[in-house]
């Protein structure tokens, strides 16, 4: 019997949905149906606004979680006509929702993670049960609640006898290592993905991303400023630690600017697109310096400048696009999120103390009934 789950994803570099229809019955996933839709532009301004204080931020989060959720449901829609399914085809959708404020362990011990999101209104919508909420069942348990993707990783993409790394370039970037025992890998957040990059283009030439890295391709490593990006604590702290836009944002770039005013635009570019590789190799290097094969997926996995600085900070590996593995870069975090929602129907643990630094491992994700 087929068990069909839709996987909904939007993260943090806030370009906007992906969404996959998979197969989840058998040990082989195979990918059904895959759509994407950008954010409309008023969505985007306020999901990105509501990542730091402002004026009534109770009633605006309530109104951009509304307004997300009726664009899940359209990218639902689509995958239902594209694929020829119907609701009652469907076990449940895994809607993780929109990262906004991410401060575990933080404040009184316990902290919090905090994802705009309507499940109610999503399960409303499609008539299907959604599984959301998948970090703080982690959070209340002592961990990070973050990253969530290694163990669909390590379902996905291990190989037997093989140490393998799966690195994830999203507006953050996040790493997880697949060894011999599932419940001894690790999984961490290695600092900023696309975030400051995309940020960064975004302001100067009012392009969204820096398509293949072609700009930063132009320009050169400011090596001070790259030192002073380097110098972050975050980056010399030992996991399990993850990270968001409560750090990595526009605030901490312009603090390590001010120091740096004489830095033309496109070598900032070039500085960002070289600090992302950097911090990224070297969680390489840090967590499993033997690795022989590096997968990438996400946004970054399509900025070939990127991806060549990756390469050149670890020639010692094959650094590969999640493409060769069958699951393409933009696809494989939404597969995550229908996985780890088959995981809740199922009742089955889907987090790792050796990733989160929980106490145990634990069932993720709430359940909507339809």
């Amino acid at each position: 019997m087929a068990a069909l789950y839709i996987g909904l994803m939007s993260g943090t570099s806030l370009d906007g949905i992906d969404a996959v229809l998979v197969d989840l019955s058998g040990p082989e996933f195979q990918v059904l149906g895959y759509c994407s839709a950008p954010f409309s532009v008023a969505l985007k301004s306020e999901l990105f606004a509501l990542n730091a204080a402002g004026d009534n931020e109770l009633h605006r989060a309530a109104l951009a979680g509304n307004a997300l959720v009726r664009a899940y449901a359209t990218q639902v829609q689509t995958l239902l006509t594209q694929c020829q399914k119907t609701p009652d085809d469907i076990r449940a959708i895994g809607a993780h929702g929109q990262t906004v404020r991410h401060r575990p362990q933080e404040f009184d011990g316990t902290g919090y993670s905090l994802q705009l999101n309507q499940p109610a209104l999503l399960a409303e919508l499609c008539g299907i049960d959604v599984v959301a909420d998948f970090r703080s069942r982690d959070v209340a348990a002592g961990g990070q609640g973050a990253p969530l993707v290694p163990p669909f990783h390590q379902a996905f993409f291990a190989k037997p006898g093989r140490l393998i790394a799966v690195l994830n370039i999203g507006g953050i970037s996040n790493i997880s290592v697949l060894g011999a025992d599932p419940k001894n890998m690790l999984g961490f957040d290695c600092g900023p993905g696309n975030a400051l990059m995309d940020a960064w283009c975004q302001q100067h030439t009012g392009r969204a991303y820096d398509a293949d890295g072609a700009w930063a391709a132009s320009g050169q490593v400011h090596t001070s400023l790259l030192a002073d990006l380097q110098s972050d604590p975050y980056f010399s702290k030992l996991p399990p630690k993850s990270t968001g836009r409560d750090l990595f944002n526009a605030a901490w770039l312009a603090h390590k600017l001010a120091r740096h005013p004489q830095v033309l635009a496109v070598d900032v570019q070039t500085t960002l697109t070289e600090l992302t590789a950097w911090a990224c190799a070297e969680s390489v290097h840090k967590s499993s310096p033997s690795c022989q094969t590096l997968i990438v997926c996400g946004g970054g996995a399509l900025n070939l400048e990127l991806m060549r600085r990756l390469q050149h900070g670890l020639h010692g590996a094959v650094v590969e696009s999640s493409d060769q593995q069958g699951l393409p870069p933009l696809q494989v975090e939404a597969t995550a999120f229908a996985w780890l929602a088959q995981q809740a129907v199922e009742r089955k643990t889907a987090s790792l103390k050796s990733v989160t630094g929980a106490r145990g491992a634990r069932i993720l994700g709430a359940i909507y009934p339809a």
